[in-house]
């Protein structure tokens, strides 16, 4: 296990969870799934309790702790994109599988976690500062997943 490892809190479905994100992202993968050894107030023995997972090289853990926690945006997962079409990828992968819109680059898997496809371009202009900065904001604001070209035509104003 490394040092420093995002800890996720799932209902139950933490296995089925890191399964989708290795899926999914590249230098994603599945490790270790551990036991309950014995039962526990959301459990039984033997059911899924942690899941070793990596998004995107980044080591977690998902634990299926019950429904007494929820997920909100105060957490999300961002991924930066190099293209429309890796872009759509994986804003397609969340919502299509059960997941949820929401604004600004930003979706909700079928857990509720949060996720912000991120173009670099987005970033990268927001990054310079100015009116190109300002251009590319106020073209994200209307948008729910991000369109590249028209971040890029703000950019050049």
């Amino acid at each position: 296990m490394a040092k420093n490892t995002i800890c996720v809190w799932y209902d139950k479905d933490a296995e089925a969870a890191a399964r989708f994100y290795a899926a999914t992202f590249p230098d994603s993968a599945v490790g270790a799934v551990i036991r309950a050894p014995g039962d526990y107030p959301d459990g039984k023995q033997g059911d899924v309790l942690v899941v070793e997972f990596t998004v995107a090289g980044i080591p977690c853990i998902g634990m299926n702790g019950g429904p007494a926690f929820k997920h909100n945006e105060a957490f999300s997962f961002q991924i930066a994109t190099d293209t429309q079409e890796e872009t759509d990828r994986y804003w397609n992968a969340i919502v299509g599988n059960g997941g949820q819109e929401s604004e600004c680059g930003w979706c909700k898997d079928k857990w509720g976690v949060s996720w912000q496809i991120t173009p670099r371009v987005l970033s990268e202009a927001l990054s310079a500062g100015g009116g190109q900065a300002k251009r590319a904001f106020d073209a994200m604001k209307t948008m729910r997943k991000i369109d590249i070209a028209v971040i890029e035509a703000a950019r050049r104003g």
